[in-house]
């Protein structure tokens, strides 16, 4: 039987029939503002608050006191605690660009990556670390090194990236294929203000809720909701919105 690890994300397991596969890495794509390191910080949060399991933070864009002001702002009060008593441990972009080699980043960090005290990981961004190198095939050969590295250190982890197109059908990376899962968050303009949407894409080894589901960000983080699923941003739903897939 398939070992699922939840995220604690209010809808969201219910989404993913019980939670992530255990060992998966799953991109998290979306424009900017869509909520995807906020996705990461709860998923992390939870991780410690709701199921005893630690995580590391690793992020190319933001400091330490970014982050835990990220983190406090949404209502994740704990975040400081649980990053002293070392359940949360977090590799700011100080600490993650002071060498500007890959190589030497992962070497350094390679030791706590298979800390069995840590269960969860979240990077924020592909986007950052892609810029380590000079080409696709590059690209692609350390980003592989690194989630075999993830699934070999018995770490569940979720990987964000920038999108720039809001339908991402029209904006397929190298990163989707490479990953478990993909998962996109979308922010559909509506007058003044704008909608936003979580669409399970593909999850291997479990079956998943194929829907747009409407969430919602707001004190206590994401919030997901599975009764309001089925439409879409253009009218007609394409055909790979409303289905169950394996």
């Amino acid at each position: 039987m398939t070992e699922l690890v939840k995220t604690g994300v209010e809808g969201l397991d219910s989404i993913l029939n019980g939670g992530i596969v255990k060992n998966a890495a799953v991109l998290i794509s979306g424009n900017p503002g869509t909520g995807k390191s906020i996705l990461g910080l709860q998923y992390l949060y939870n991780g410690v608050d709701q199921f005893d399991e630690g995580g590391l933070y690793l992020t190319f864009e933001e400091t330490e006191d970014d982050i835990r002001e990220a983190a406090e702002s949404i209502g994740f009060d704990r975040w400081h605690e649980y990053v002293e008593s070392g359940e949360i441990k977090v590799y700011d972009k100080r600490t993650l660009l002071r060498d500007g080699d890959f190589s030497a980043t992962l070497d350094r960090i390679l030791g706590d990556l298979q800390d069995t005290n840590y269960d969860r990981l979240v990077l924020d961004s592909l986007t950052m670390f892609q810029l380590f190198f000079d080409d696709e095939k590059e690209q692609r050969q350390y980003l592989l090194k690194f989630i075999d590295i993830l699934k070999d250190s018995g770490l569940t982890s979720l990987l964000t990236t920038e999108q720039s197109a809001i339908f991402p059908e029209t904006d397929i990376g190298l990163e989707n294929f490479l990953t478990d899962g993909n998962i996109y968050l979308i922010q559909s303009p509506a007058g003044a203000t704008s909608n936003r949407y979580i669409w399970v894409a593909k999850m291997r080894k479990q079956s998943i809720k194929n829907s747009m589901f409407p969430l919602e960000i707001a004190q206590g983080g994401i919030k997901i909701y599975e009764q309001a699923a089925g439409f879409s941003m253009v009218g007609e739903s394409p055909p790979w919105f409303g289905e169950e897939t394996e």
